[in-house]
């Protein structure tokens, strides 16, 4: 009974001393492939900005990163996959600065639909200026084949979110709450064009809150 205690026990190290070196080997795997994929997706920006998408070529990202062209096609598939990688990175980011600002007036107490909104559209511009040179190469409209429609799906989603919060209830929104909030987002959207190719940050902050004070007048 000892034995086989101790067989068993012994038989559990090994299984978790296993377990944890497979841990310890693939957060390197997954560190070096994250590096990887970072790696390319700064390059292609910048071939993307300096050439535009068109006549970005994968030879340049590829020297730029350092990466191999094996290794660009096994994490993107090519040109169009890092375009629409670099597009997601960003239009997470937009949103999740967003959605963490309205949260956090929401917790200093605001409770205002209008300034809740004008809380997540600051920091939505602030996102604009930060990441300029990926705005301006989305803003651009330059792109692979459904590029368009990706936009077009995005600009959607930001309408129904936007319309949810300046509604403020459960309830659906009336005609009139949905060309508000689709009036107010694309009012948002170009001034992100002119925060993206803003002269200094001095600038963009003025255009920030300029766009602040036209939103509240629309929406009120």
């Amino acid at each position: 009974m000892r034995t086989s205690r101790a067989r068993r026990a012994g038989g559990a190290d090994e299984t978790e001393n296993g377990a944890a070196g497979g841990t310890v080997t693939g957060g390197r795997q997954w560190a070096r492939a994250d590096a990887t994929r970072q790696a390319l997706l700064s390059a292609a920006l910048e071939v993307f900005a300096d050439r535009g998408y068109a006549d970005a070529g994968i030879a340049e990202i590829v020297e730029r990163s350092g990466i191999s062209v094996g290794s660009l096609y096994h994490h993107y598939g090519g040109k169009a996959g890092l375009y629409v990688a670099l597009w997601e990175d960003l239009s997470a980011e937009q949103e999740a600065s967003a959605a963490q600002a309205v949260s956090a007036a929401r917790k200093d107490g605001e409770a205002d639909p209008i300034t809740l909104f004008i809380a997540g559209a600051r920091a939505y511009l602030r996102v604009c200026w930060e990441r300029r040179d990926a705005a301006r190469l989305f803003l651009g409209g330059e792109g692979p084949s459904g590029s368009s429609l990706m936009r077009r799906s995005r600009a959607q989603h930001w309408i129904a979110q936007n319309t949810k919060l300046l509604r403020g209830t459960g309830e659906p929104a009336g005609r009139a709450e949905q060309v508000l909030s689709l009036v107010l987002t694309t009012v948002i959207g170009e001034a992100g064009r002119e925060i993206a190719t803003a002269e200094s940050e001095a600038e963009a902050t003025e255009i920030i809150e300029e766009v602040c004070r036209i939103l509240i007048r629309l929406a009120r």
